[in-house]
C-alpha cells in the first residue's frame, strides 16, 4: 500500500483513514475539544479547518460538501448555526493542539486538540480605533507645534516694544538735552551783553571825570 503523501499512515488503507479522520471530525465538533494522539491530532487539524471554511460560506453547496465527510445532520447543524458564527471574524486559526502526557502502556505521544472559539474584534472597529489614534495624536503634535512656534513671536514683539521704547527715551533725552544747550547758549549772550553795557558805562563815566578835570584846570 503507497504511503500518504502528507504526515503518517493512519489505519490499515485509505478508506480506514478516511472513516478515522470522518469520525474524529464529528467527535471534535460535537464536544468542541478531544483527546487523540499527537499524530492524529495533526492529521485532522487541516481537515477540521476545511471544513470550517465551508460552514463560514453558509450555502447549501458547502452544506452538502461537509456532509460529505460528518454524516451526523445534527453535528453538520451545530457546524453551520454555532461553531460556523463564532469564527466568522477569525481568517484562520480555528484549532489548537496542546501536547499533554504520553498515554500509559505504549507512551504514545498525546494531544489535546480544541476549537478556538475566542471572540476576536472586528476589523473595521480596530482599524476605526488605530486611525482615531493616530488623528489624536496628529493633532495633539500640531497644536504643541502651534504652541511653540507662538510663544517666539510674542517673545520677539515684546523685543521690538522694549527697543521702540528705548529710542524713544534716547530721542526723548536728546531733545532735552538740546534744550538745556540752547538754554545755556541764551544765558550766556546775555551776560556778555550785560558785560558790555557795564564796560561802556565806566568808560563813559572816565570820560566824563577826564573832562571835568580838564575844566577845573582851566
Amino acid at each position: 500500500m503507497p504511503a500518504p503523501k502528507k504526515g503518517p499512515r493512519l489505519g490499515g488503507g485509505p478508506a480506514h483513514e478516511r472513516l478515522m479522520l470522518s469520525n474524529l471530525a464529528t467527535a471534535l465538533f460535537e464536544h468542541d475539544r478531544i483527546t487523540t494522539t499527537e499524530a492524529k491530532a495533526k492529521r485532522l487539524r487541516p481537515l477540521a479547518e476545511r471544513l470550517i471554511t465551508f460552514a463560514k460560506r453558509g450555502d447549501l453547496h458547502n452544506r452538502r460538501r461537509v456532509l460529505t465527510t460528518v454524516r451526523d445532520k445534527g453535528v453538520v447543524h451545530r457546524l453551520f448555526t454555532e461553531i460556523a458564527p463564532d469564527m466568522a471574524e477569525r481568517e484562520g486559526g480555528y484549532t489548537r493542539i496542546t501536547k499533554i502526557a504520553p498515554r500509559k502502556g505504549d507512551n504514545a505521544p498525546m494531544a489535546v486538540i480544541e476549537l478556538v472559539r475566542e471572540p476576536v474584534a472586528k476589523k473595521a472597529v480596530v482599524t476605526q480605533a488605530e486611525g482615531a489614534t493616530k488623528r489624536a495624536a496628529k493633532d495633539a503634535a500640531v497644536s504643541d507645534a502651534e504652541v511653540e512656534a507662538a510663544e517666539p513671536t510674542t517673545s520677539d514683539e515684546a523685543a521690538v516694544d522694549q527697543a521702540q521704547a528705548e529710542v524713544e527715551a534716547a530721542d526723548a533725552a536728546a531733545e532735552q538735552g538740546a534744550e538745556v544747550a540752547s538754554e545755556g547758549e541764551t544765558t550766556e549772550v546775555a551776560d556778555n551783553e550785560t558785560a558790555d553795557d557795564t564796560t561802556e558805562a565806566a568808560v563813559v563815566s572816565a570820560g566824563a571825570d577826564d573832562a571835568e578835570e580838564s575844566a577845573d584846570k582851566a
